[in-house]
């Protein structure tokens, strides 16, 4: 059970790393919507570290 929370968090943080990547390539980015991929994958990150 433990191995697929994690394989989860990271499918998921790879998701947001996909999004932020997106939205940081775009003609005008919308710095605001960084910011908020960018701590989800901040507490993804720690919720990794923390299993």
């Amino acid at each position: 059970m433990q191995s697929s929370h994690v394989d989860a968090l990271k499918a998921k943080h790879a998701g947001l790393e996909a999004r932020l990547h997106e939205e940081q390539t775009r003609p005008a980015p919308d710095v605001v919507m960084i910011q908020q991929l960018k701590k989800q994958k901040l507490r993804i990150k720690e919720e990794l570290a923390s299993c």
